[in-house]
């Protein structure tokens, strides 16, 4: 684990958002909520205005203390000033990112199987995503893992795991049950009306399922 990934220790609720045209207010809302962690992912975009938008969002989070990762571009990481950038399976291999960004980044890893969970070990990453849980059209095409996988990715992941799909405030509880600890918010806050207020909903939520799994 890289010396600044260190901090992804005490932190639970990572944002993984697409570009907007309130990019910038839309971040101020979420991390004034609770959001701890952000990562741009947007496929629609030229590389160009890619490193432009991913600068904005990184100022903001640098405002913040709160670490910014870029999706899928190691390169556009770096030009932008990110902390990091996150694989997908079929990305850079995180031994190609680590080169391109530096002992110190942040490189995170996408796992849908036992078979990624288990190569993930042996990888120079930070973290690893878990999920989804439940189909998600951020996934188009990808069957939900279901619970039993988050279970699985919980006790075997050599590095810290943060759950994706359908996290909402009330999923939140049976997602800790499996043994969540750490949580990747999308929709709920992309498409939200009210979305410091959300945010704090959320936070509150996991906050509260997880004192119950302490307490038990």
């Amino acid at each position: 684990m890289s010396g600044t990934a260190l901090d992804l220790a005490g932190r639970r609720l990572y944002l993984c958002t697409p570009d907007r045209p309130d990019l910038e207010d839309f971040l101020e809302a979420c991390l004034q909520g609770g959001v701890d962690v952000v990562q741009l992912r947007d496929k629609t975009l030229e590389a160009r205005h890619l490193v432009q938008r991913a600068r904005v969002a990184a100022l903001v989070c640098a405002d913040h203390g709160v670490p910014f990762i870029v999706n899928d571009r190691p390169d556009a990481a770096l030009e932008a000033g990110a902390d990091g950038v996150h694989l997908g399976q079929d990305d850079v291999s995180p031994q190609v990112a680590r080169r391109v960004l530096g002992a110190d980044a942040i490189v995170g890893r996408s796992t849908h199987a036992v078979a990624e969970l288990e190569a993930s070990r042996k990888e120079p990453i930070d973290y690893v995503s878990a999920g989804p849980v439940e189909p998600t059209p951020t996934k188009p095409g990808r069957p939900g893992t279901g619970l039993d996988y988050i279970r699985l990715a919980s006790e075997r992941a050599g590095h810290p795991v943060f759950v994706t799909g359908g996290v909402r405030p009330q999923t939140v509880p049976r997602l800790v049950e499996a043994g969540a600890r750490r949580f990747v918010v999308v929709r709920y806050l992309t498409q939200s009306s009210d979305i410091d207020n959300d945010a704090r909903r959320l936070c509150y939520a996991i906050d509260a399922a997880l004192a119950s799994a302490r307490a038990n």
